[in-house]
């Protein structure tokens, strides 16, 4: 098992691009108008982010629901990924990925410096490498761009973790005046980190980090991220027990309007930079 960790790390290492550096916005004359995709995918994360032209995936479901996943981007009438986020290298986000890689172009490729010695970590190297792409590690406190919104990283904020969960990328988008805040699935010890650091936080929408575990959405958090909106992206009748009641209670004692893929299927929420707007597949 080391063996398979240390050649997995080896070729992770030989994918990764040094730095995070910028992504110039883009000069277009599209509306200003951000459309944001939490994707009903039963038991795991996958949002999808278009502004205009400029496209951006967070997390890719699981291997169960690839062919689902590819059909709704093609669906969306999406080619081309600008941006490519796996928060962390959990199966219930990065099942499709490889798919994803196979069939879309692709721009530039978020993952964090971790392996994991599962065929399906393994298939996205292998993904990568045959697309002769690289991997740029998450700089904390770096940001890019999305057409002309600003994305910024806000963690992970360390490289030991014991959890895998808590190498999940955190990314804050600023589209005008609205904001929103995607979690992946980082615990309380990654939001006490990104809490200690004092980034802003502050968000109209929170996508509530592992499925609504109750071991994540810690109060001091969520009172920073003080959302209007939460999603939760989570499987109905799963076996984990998520959403947690205690996630839940925590969310409706501080008058947040929550959405559940279990219930609502497919959420999208349209920003114009002013106002939020909210459709539901359910």
């Amino acid at each position: 098992m080391k063996t398979k960790i240390v050649a997995l790390m080896v070729i992770l290492l030989s994918l990764i691009l040094a730095g995070c550096g910028f992504i110039s916005p883009a000069t277009s004359s599209t509306p200003n108008h951000l459309e944001v995709y939490f994707m009903d995918v039963g038991q795991g994360d996958s949002e999808i982010l278009r502004y205009g032209n400029s496209t951006m995936l967070i997390d890719a479901r699981t291997n169960a629901s690839t062919n689902t996943l590819v059909g709704e981007i093609r669906r969306l009438g999406i080619g081309h990924f600008d941006i490519v986020i796996a928060t962390h290298p959990h199966e219930d986000h990065i099942g499709g990925l490889d798919a994803v890689i196979n069939q879309f172009s692709i721009g530039k490729i978020y993952m964090p410096k971790v392996t994991a010695s599962t065929k399906t970590f393994e298939d996205v190297l292998r993904a990568i490498q045959n697309k002769g792409l690289t991997i740029t590690t998450p700089v904390s406190g770096s940001s890019f761009y999305l057409g002309p919104d600003t994305c910024t990283i806000l963690g992970p904020n360390s490289q030991g973790y014991n959890d895998l969960n808590n190498y999940s990328i955190v990314l804050r988008v600023v589209n005008g005046n609205n904001s929103f805040l995607f979690t992946g699935d980082a615990q309380t010890e990654s939001e006490k980190e990104i809490l200690a650091r004092g980034y802003t936080l502050k968000s109209d929408v929170l996508k509530v980090g592992h499925h609504g575990s109750e071991t994540s959405t810690s109060p001091d958090f969520l009172e920073a991220v003080s959302p209007k909106y939460a999603v939760i992206e989570v499987g109905q009748d799963n076996d984990y027990g998520h959403p947690h009641k205690m996630t839940l209670d925590k969310l409706k004692e501080a008058g947040v309007k929550v959405y559940r893929t279990d219930i609502n299927g497919t959420i999208t929420f349209s920003s114009d930079g002013l106002n939020i707007s909210v459709a539901t597949e359910k």
